[in-house]
C-alpha cells in the first residue's frame, strides 16, 4: 500500500498498552488525531487531539487530506464505528486501519459464547424494538448500550414483553482496569450501573418470539380491516421471493403487513398508501417490529407517488390496479424485477387476465374458507376469492 495519510485505529480501555507497534507509530507521526474525548485521553495525544463534532461529521477528517492524520475509535472501527463512514469517502490508497477487539468480541470472550452464533446489535442510537426480530427462546444477544440509564429501561422493556425470565449480564468498561461484569434476571434487575461504558448480554427466556415463516398472524398488526390476510399474504410473499438487501414497492399498502414481512427477510420496503389513518398504522407496525429503519412510508397514490422513488427489486400491488397504473409502474421496472398483483374485483381480474396474455407470468385464483358456527353445528364460511398474477419483467 502506498503511504496512506489516514490511519484508523481501534483503541480499548487499556489505552496505549493495548495498541500494536504500528498503531503507536501512526499516533506518534500524526499531525492531528481525531476521536472522542475519552479516546484522546486514553491515547495521551495532548494538543494534537481534536474531539469529534456532534453530530458526527467525516468532513473534518477529510479537511486534513494528504497530511498525517489518525482517527481513534472504540475497538473495531468497522463494527458500529466510524471506519466504514470514512472509507466510503476515500480511495483505497488513502487509509489503513489497525482494529482492536470489538466490545462484542470482548463480551463473548468473558461469557464463553460462540460469537458466530450470537446476535450483535447496536442499541446506543436505536430503539429497543430493534430486538424484536431476534428475540426467541435461548437466543444469545449482545447489545451496545447508550448509557447506564438505558440498561434499566431495557430491563423494563423486556419484562413488559414477556422476557422477564431472561438472564442479563452487564459488562462495564470491558478491557480496562475498571472492568466489571455482573449477572441478573431481567425482571429482578435493580442494580445501579456505575459506568456509561456498558454493554448488555442477553440469554433470552420467555415467550416464543415471532415466527420466521411468511404469513404472520393478523392480530400482530395494527389495522382497520384493510390487511392482506395471513394465508393470502403467505402466498404473496412466496411469489415476491424476498432476498436480503432487496427493495420492495408495496403499492396500496393498507396496514403495511407485506412491507413488514419483506423487511423481516432482510430487505427494505417503501409502503405507498393514500389514506393518512392507514399511513399511521403502517408506521406503527414498522416501529413495533423494529423495522422503522427498513420501511419508509409515502403518503399518496400510484403512479404519482412513485416519481421520486428508486427502482425496486419487486413490486406488490394489493388493490386499485388499473391499466394506467400498470403502464406507469411497468415502465419503471428493470429487467428481472418481480411483480405480484392481487385482485378481488371482476374488473381487475379481467385486467390481470389481459396482462397475463400480454406479458406472461402465472395467474392463480385462490379460494379460502374457514369453519364458523351454523346454528348448533359448524360450516364453511368462504372469503372472497383472490386472483394473483405474478410475473418477472
Amino acid at each position: 500500500m502506498a503511504d496512506p495519510w489516514l490511519t484508523i485505529i481501534g483503541i480499548g480501555e487499556d489505552g496505549l498498552a493495548g495498541l500494536s507497534e504500528a498503531s503507536r507509530k501512526a499516533l506518534a507521526d500524526a499531525e492531528t488525531v481525531f476521536g472522542g474525548e475519552r479516546h484522546l485521553a486514553l491515547a495521551g495525544v495532548g494538543s494534537r487531539g481534536r474531539a469529534w463534532p456532534v453530530p458526527f461529521d467525516a468532513g473534518v477528517v477529510l479537511s486534513c487530506r494528504d497530511r498525517p492524520t489518525a482517527v481513534l475509535a472504540s475497538g473495531d472501527p468497522f463494527w458500529h464505528g466510524a471506519g466504514a463512514v470514512l472509507a466510503e469517502r476515500l480511495g483505497s490508497d488513502e487509509w489503513i486501519a489497525h482494529p482492536g477487539p470489538s466490545t462484542f468480541s470482548l463480551a463473548a470472550a468473558r461469557l464463553g459464547w460462540r460469537l458466530e452464533t450470537t446476535i450483535c446489535i447496536g442499541l446506543h442510537a436505536a430503539p429497543f424494538e430493534r430486538l424484536v426480530p431476534h428475540l426467541a427462546r435461548d437466543a444469545r444477544i449482545i447489545c451496545l448500550m447508550r448509557d447506564a440509564t438505558a440498561v434499566d429501561a431495557l430491563a423494563k422493556w423486556l419484562t413488559d414483553r414477556g422476557w422477564g425470565a431472561s438472564l442479563m449480564w452487564t459488562l462495564e468498561a470491558l478491557g480496562g482496569p475498571q472492568e466489571y461484569t455482573d449477572q441478573h434476571r431481567v425482571d429482578l434487575f435493580a442494580e445501579e450501573v456505575t459506568s456509561n461504558l456498558v454493554a448488555v448480554a442477553l440469554w433470552a427466556r420467555g415467550t416464543q418470539g415471532i415466527p420466521r415463516s411468511s404469513g404472520l398472524p393478523d392480530d400482530l398488526f395494527a389495522h382497520d380491516g384493510q390487511i392482506t390476510k395471513r394465508p393470502v399474504r403467505a402466498l404473496a410473499l412466496s411469489a415476491l421471493a424476498p432476498r436480503p438487501g432487496e427493495g420492495l414497492w408495496d403499492i396500496g399498502a393498507g396496514s403495511g403487513s407485506i412491507s413488514v414481512e419483506w423487511a423481516l427477510c432482510g430487505g427494505t420496503a417503501t409502503a405507498i398508501e393514500a389514506r393518512e389513518d392507514r399511513v399511521a398504522n403502517i408506521s406503527k407496525n414498522a416501529a413495533a417490529f423494529g423495522l422503522a429503519h427498513r420501511i419508509s412510508v409515502v403518503t399518496g397514490k400510484a403512479p404519482e407517488a412513485l416519481a421520486t422513488l428508486e427502482a425496486p427489486d419487486a413490486v406488490f400491488i394489493g388493490g386499485g390496479l388499473d391499466r394506467a397504473m400498470f403502464d406507469a409502474v411497468w415502465s419503471r421496472l428493470a429487467p428481472g424485477t418481480r411483480l405480484v398483483a392481487h385482485s378481488i374485483t371482476l374488473e381487475t381480474e379481467a385486467l390481470l387476465g389481459e396482462l397475463e396474455q400480454g406479458h406472461g407470468g402465472q395467474l392463480m385464483r385462490v379460494e379460502i374458507a374457514h369453519s364458523a358456527p351454523l346454528g348448533r353445528y359448524r360450516s364453511w364460511e368462504a372469503a372472497r376469492p383472490v386472483v394473483q398474477w405474478s410475473v418477472t419483467r
